[in-house]
C-alpha cells in the first residue's frame, strides 16, 4: 500500500460510512480475499478482521496488521480467549490461514517474518501505550456483531467507543 495514497478510512476524522470504507477497503486490497462472497460462518471472521481494519483506521502495511489485532482484543468484545477458541474452532480456523495466505500470496513468506521482524520492535512502544490506554473500558466495539455500525460514519463510531486517541 505504500505506493498508494493513505485510504479515506485511515483518516482519523473520516466521515465515511463503515460500510463506504469497507468498499474503499476492497477496492484498493484486490488481492485480500474478499468475505462477502463466502460462506457465512467462514466468512464471519474475516470479515470482522476486515471492518477493524476500517473502524481502527489501519491500513494493510505489517506495522498495522501488527497492531490491529491486541488494538482489537483491548477495544472490542473480542478477547484474546475468544481468539485461541477461534483459532481450535475447526469451522472458523481456516478462515485465518486465509489471511495469512493472502498475505504470503502478495509478498512471500520470507517478506512476512523478516517484516515481523524489523516491525516489532518499532511497534512495541505503541502497543505498550495502547495497552495503558485501554485499561478500564466502558464502551466496547462489537467484533463480530458490528452490522449496525455499517451505515454510520466512521468518526461518530471512533468517538463513541473512545477509538481516536488509537488511531494516528
Amino acid at each position: 500500500m505504500s505506493q498508494q495514497p493513505r485510504p479515506h478510512y485511515t483518516d482519523k476524522t473520516s466521515t465515511q460510512t463503515l460500510r463506504e470504507g469497507l468498499e474503499e477497503y476492497y477496492a484498493l486490497n484486490p488481492n485480500i480475499t474478499d468475505s462477502r462472497g463466502l460462506p457465512p460462518d467462514f466468512a464471519k471472521i474475516l470479515l470482522a478482521h476486515d471492518v477493524s481494519h476500517i473502524i481502527y483506521g489501519c491500513d494493510t502495511g505489517m506495522y498495522d496488521e501488527l497492531k490491529i489485532l491486541p488494538l482489537t482484543w483491548w477495544t472490542s468484545n473480542y478477547k484474546f480467549r475468544d481468539h485461541l477458541n477461534t483459532i481450535k474452532d475447526p469451522t472458523i480456523s481456516p478462515a485465518i490461514r486465509v489471511m495469512y495466505d493472502d498475505l504470503i500470496k502478495e509478498h512471500g513468506v520470507l517478506w512476512l517474518y523478516a517484516s515481523i521482524f524489523v516491525v516489532l520492535p518499532q511497534l512495541f512502544p505503541e502497543l505498550i501505550s495502547m495497552w495503558l490506554k485501554s485499561r478500564q473500558r466502558s464502551q466496547l466495539v462489537p467484533f463480530l456483531d458490528f452490522e449496525s455500525l455499517l451505515d454510520r460514519s466512521l468518526l461518530d463510531i471512533r468517538q463513541e467507543f473512545d477509538l481516536l486517541p488509537f488511531i494516528k
